[in-house]
């Protein structure tokens, strides 16, 4: 059941986070369904503007609506992540998705409001929920990089009048977080006093944790051990830090880097064990098994776990 962003972020502020994964194929979208399912989470099916052009956005949308009829139990949102401005208008005229994020924090403060406050403006009209980002993260993701002498922390004052001046419905804050695989390094992690500071200006309105992957060094070791060259010793953020945050007002917590991380271990071992086989389906079938175990262990750390029946009750009773 595809239900929106807003009312499952009414469901969890403050309680728990929900996880939003990015998807492209359709073994993803397999295991993140029969994941979700086995932890009992209702969930954000993020897509991004590279995965929308990885093959066409109508075989993504298709097979979403495939895993929706597969899944019938299923509670989720489908949302545009790290969308520019035309990018939004194309998925708000869709009429398929629950929610976009715009993402104009390259732009000084006055152009980020300005430009958010078009998309918001257009999305409402059709009852479509709208995340914007104030501050930059550090990291590379898609056509995303940003140096990390360049990334700066999210101004809780700046935030507060930049929801009442762009009136987007969830913001997504630079807290400490970064994109990507090469990740910070030392005792580097979330801020929760800049977060504490954004929810006690911000109160009610949901956070959005972007970067939030941990590169678990086991999956970087696997990797290489089967001909990767992945950098070690890059860190992501302490899955143990999902719920604390959560606790906060962060509603949404943004995971795409490991379910790579997943998917390039799977296929390297596989071919690396089995250097005779062609099927590409071979190590699929192993793949989906192993990121539904991830996305189900993830959902745990996020409290999203066994909260599928108050949800769906929540979502048919919520105005």
């Amino acid at each position: 059941m595809i239900v929106t962003t807003k009312k499952l972020f009414a469901h969890a502020y403050g309680k728990y986070a929900l996880g939003a994964y990015n998807i492209n194929n359709s073994e993803q979208i397999m295991g993140l369904f029969k994941g979700c399912m086995d932890s009992k989470a209702p969930f954000i099916i993020q897509i991004s503007k590279g995965a929308r052009a990885y093959t066409d956005k109508r075989m993504l949308e298709a097979m979403i609506r495939a895993a929706d009829d597969i899944f019938p139990d299923a509670v989720f949102a489908v949302h545009l992540d790290h969308g520019d401005e035309q990018t939004c208008y194309e998925c708000i005229e869709s009429g398929f998705y629950s929610s976009v994020m715009i993402d104009a924090s390259h732009d000084d403060f006055a152009g980020n409001v300005a430009t958010t406050k078009r998309v918001v403006d257009a999305a409402h009209a059709k009852g479509i929920s709208v995340e914007a980002e104030l501050g930059m993260l550090g990291g590379v993701e898609e056509d995303i990089q940003v140096d990390e002498k360049n990334a700066n922390l999210t101004d809780p004052e700046e935030a507060k009048d930049f929801v009442a001046q762009s009136g987007c419905d969830s913001l997504a804050c630079a807290i400490g977080t970064s994109h990507g695989a090469y990740k910070f390094s030392g005792g580097q992690g979330i801020h929760f006093d800049r977060v504490e500071a954004i929810q006690k200006l911000l109160p009610g309105v949901p956070l959005v944790m972007h970067g939030s992957s941990s590169v678990p060094q086991d999956e970087v070791a696997r990797i290489n051990a089967a001909g990767g060259k992945l950098k070690e010793g890059a860190k992501g953020v302490d899955p143990n830090q999902y719920l604390p945050a959560a606790k906060l007002g962060v509603c949404k917590v943004n995971i795409d880097t490991d379910g790579r991380l997943v998917w390039t271990r799977v296929h390297r071992e596989f071919f690396q064990d089995k250097p005779e086989d062609f099927d590409l389906r071979s190590p699929g079938k192993v793949f989906m098994p192993e990121y539904a175990k991830f996305i189900a262990s993830r959902n745990e750390l996020l409290g999203s776990a066994n909260q599928l029946d108050d949800v769906r009750e929540f979502v048919k009773t919520a105005a």
